[in-house]
């Protein structure tokens, strides 16, 4: 669905640790633009932990300024860790209350989700030497 046929503006985070390394974060990156290739009215923004910028809430305030009411933060992460399970939900909590009027939703680690679990098992197996 794009985001223009929504009542209500949807706004997505995509999470990641960051790295002292400027390079590292091309790959996060990629992804919001090929998701504003596919949905040009997506608005999608990277964010990251630590070492890296925007940081969680310069993100969900450029969100929030382009008239998101709803903000989905996907962690870019291979699993579910510690970053994950207590440091997202704990800044999340702290933007709930900066933002009352937004509906805040937390997805699992990117790579726990069944369709990046099938394409990473493909592109292993096609890359596979014979």
């Amino acid at each position: 669905m794009a985001a223009a046929d929504n009542p209500q503006p949807h706004g997505i985070v995509l999470f990641a640790h960051g790295s002292r390394d400027p390079a590292w974060r091309a790959p996060i990156e990629a992804v919001a633009r090929r998701m504003r290739e596919i949905d040009p009215t997506a608005r999608v923004q990277c964010a990251y932990l630590e070492l890296t910028e925007p940081d969680l809430p310069a993100a969900v305030a450029t969100l929030h300024a382009q008239g998101a009411t709803r903000v989905t933060v996907w962690p870019m992460f291979l699993g579910t860790g510690r970053h994950a399970r207590e440091d997202l939900p704990r800044l999340l909590g702290q933007l709930r209350l900066q933002y009352p009027g937004v509906a805040f939703s937390l997805r699992e680690a990117i790579a726990e989700h069944p369709e990046v679990l099938q394409a990473m098992a493909l592109a292993a197996l096609t890359n596979a030497p014979p």
